[in-house]
């Protein structure tokens, strides 16, 4: 991953959010190569409250005393000159920082932002002598800001917490001694001594008898996950309460957890249809609305008699401060951050805004029935092998051949059977998509699979395979049909939790597998699933999927990322289960669940939903609001205060809609 851990320092070190034009940045480090759209308007936020809000409350402090010696408490000296450097001194502290923006956009041929705008307003403000008017639309636009700036940093921090998940340091045992080494510089097949409450910096292999770990940062589940001698654990993982040693297995840039800070990291570069159309929007919006504030102010010289230039130029300087689209720029991207911050919390990772969007249209959710809907962990139940075959032959046969292949079905028969017998030696093995496995023994056909298998190799059966409710591995040897075993697949304990939800949800379920029809049915009819189909070979599935897609109706699938690549890249939004085992079901999949719980599904749905319910309603008030009060300030019927309500107070109402997401329960 380039540049990870400059980025991840970077982030830890240097949030600032920016104005309302870069909100929907991504976050990269000073060198990562990336050209940015927008405007840098920052603030940072790390600092207190005080130190943060301190030049609006300067600019406020000496506003109030200028309006009281104006209105209240009049003083000879101030009138003329004194006046007006009083007022000016008011206006720097929130005034220069938006100037000098203003300046910089322009050097970089970004003449119409919204610092042009505001700067326009409130220096005409000043030049036809309404300077407390122009002290206050900037004093207030600068508070919105910062308030701004506030909720934007509030809607990374769910997504910092998992960029800090990582430590820099762990400790290397070198002869029996742990060494405090940099992570980065750790190699392949050193050990790490993990203490009491420490997190894990990179993937390995457990090597102490069991270890009890924190997952809650990686899947957001707050239960302790045990592990055994020799099972993987990932970087990020917190320690429980006993000293733990783990093997190197992966570089740092190339764990688990890098992939999915990287996913995370460019989550906000593929943009929602609603962000894309208001950034087109404001770069076309913003230089329509100065010309006509222009035309505001000198068109009516041509047809009214009375004409008072000084009038129309501050009609045209409200209606500039009332079109800036400081709360349509801000809070839709803000509300799309929002939805993948309070998704990653939740244990689940979005690819970027617009499959937010893609998932909350979902009608169809077709699913995958092996780790998935079932926990994917295989036992062996019976072993029927035909008296004329040595059992315990045939079964090293098939323990040696399986061994071959990655699927859930080879480990169950592994566990069952033992150690593989290593002086068997195995010649053309082949892999039967759909079908099982194929190998010659001593001159002699191994076929271990399913009884499509021995159906395509015209080998006969004495059983009806539809009688058996359990997976059934089919077995022939020498020509001849030598027995079969039965296994079992749990179903996961939230499986049927998510039938009802996605049922509330109004989306229709379909369970595809490649298991025998009567394995899927059973296990369909147990979780209230009316549509399953079973004995489907990857290209059946498609084939399903594409009968679902004749109706012109959208759909989530939901598989490993990996097996069923053609019906992910068919598919609406893919959806990957378990992406913390599964390098390739990040690369492949648009939304990774961090965890194998198929409830998950039902709740990245209502994300989606509640997200782009939340965007909506932030662009219906924007528009609503300012189209009232820009019809009013052209008609000399507003002032500046209604100006910096339909700005700044839309902007905050619009980002405190959008905030709500992150408080919500799902």
């Amino acid at each position: 991953m380039i540049h990870q851990d400059k980025e991840v320092k970077h982030i830890k070190n240097k949030t600032k959010p920016s104005c309302c034009c870069s909100h929907d940045e991504p976050v990269h480090s000073e060198n990562d190569g990336h050209n940015h759209d927008g405007h840098d308007h920052e603030h940072n936020v790390e600092g207190s409250l005080f130190k943060l809000f301190l030049p609006s409350i300067l600019s406020f402090v000496l506003l109030i005393i200028g309006i009281g010696f104006d209105n209240y408490f009049p003083q000879n000296w101030f009138t003329g000159y004194v006046r007006i450097v009083w007022y000016a001194i008011a206006y720097l502290p929130v005034g220069f920082p938006v100037l000098r923006e203003a300046y910089e956009s322009i050097v970089k041929g970004d003449v119409f932002s919204e610092f042009f705008l505001m700067c326009i307003a409130t220096i005409g403000a000043f030049a036809i002598g309404e300077y407390p008017e122009g002290v206050a639309v900037m004093l207030f636009y600068t508070i919105g800001e910062t308030f701004q700036g506030m909720a934007v940093n509030k809607a990374k921090s769910s997504i910092k917490s998992l960029l800090d998940q990582r430590p820099d340091e762990v400790h290397v045992l070198e002869n029996n001694v742990a060494v405090k080494v940099k992570a980065k510089d750790v190699q392949i097949g050193a050990v790490i001594q993990l203490k009491a409450g420490e997190k894990l910096g990179l993937d390995g292999e457990l090597l102490s008898d069991s270890a009890s770990f924190n997952t809650a940062a990686l899947t957001g589940e707050s239960k302790p996950d045990t592990k055994k001698k020799g099972e993987t654990v990932l970087a990020g993982m917190i320690n429980g309460n006993t000293i733990a040693e783990v093997k190197v297995t992966t570089a740092y840039n190339d764990s688990k957890l890098s992939k999915i800070l990287e996913l995370v990291q460019n989550a906000t570069t593929k943009k929602a249809p609603a962000e894309l159309f208001i950034r087109k929007f404001a770069k076309i919006y913003t230089p329509i609305v100065v010309y006509l504030a222009i035309a505001i102010c000198l068109i009516p010289m041509l047809f009214v008699a009375n004409y008072v230039f000084s009038e129309w130029l501050y009609r045209a300087l409200v209606f500039l401060v009332i079109s800036c689209p400081c709360a349509l720029v801000i809070s839709i991207p803000l509300g799309y951050f929002g939805g993948i911050g309070a998704a990653s919390k939740n244990g689940i990772l979005f690819k970027g805004s617009n499959f937010l969007d893609s998932i909350s249209t979902i009608q169809n959710v077709v699913v995958d029935k092996t780790g998935t809907m079932t926990e994917g962990v295989f036992k062996v139940q019976e072993v029927v092998i035909k008296s004329e075959f040595d059992k315990d032959e045939i079964l090293n046969l098939v323990n040696a051949l399986e061994s071959r292949s990655t699927h859930p079905v080879a480990t169950a028969i592994h566990n069952y059977v033992g150690k593989i017998d290593s002086s068997i030696e195995l010649k053309e093995i082949e892999e039967i998509s759909g079908h099982g496995l194929k190998a010659i023994f001593n001159g002699k056909k191994l076929y271990v699979g399913n009884f499509k298998l021995l159906d395509k190799f015209n080998i006969p059966y004495d059983i009806n395979p539809s009688s058996i409710v359990y997976t059934t591995i089919a077995i022939a040897y020498e020509g001849k049909f030598a027995g079969y075993l039965t296994i079992a697949d749990e179903i996961k304990e939230d499986a049927q939790e998510t039938v009802a939800k996605l049922n509330s949800l109004g989306v229709k379920l379909t369970m595809l597998s490649g298991d025998k029809t009567n394995v899927v049915q059973f296990v369909a009819d147990k979780l209230g699933i009316k549509k399953a189909f079973g004995d489907l070979l990857p290209e059946d599935k498609v084939n399903k999927v594409n009968e679902i897609k004749a109706k012109n109706e959208t759909i989530a699938f939901v598989g490993d990322g990996v097996n069923d690549a053609p019906v992910i890249a068919l598919s609406t939004v893919g959806i990957a289960m378990g992406g913390l085992g599964s390098d390739a079901a990040i690369e492949t999949a648009d939304v990774v669940i961090q965890d194998d719980k198929p409830s998950k599904i039902a709740m990245a749905i209502n994300i989606g939903k509640q997200t782009k319910k939340i965007v909506w309603q932030n662009i219906i008030l924007a528009f609503v609001v300012k189209a009232f009060v820009l019809i009013l300030g052209a008609g000399g019927l507003a002032t500046m205060w209604e100006a910096v309500f339909a700005d700044v107070g839309v902007a905050l109402l619009a980002i405190l809609n959008a905030v709500r997401i992150q408080r919500m329960k799902f």
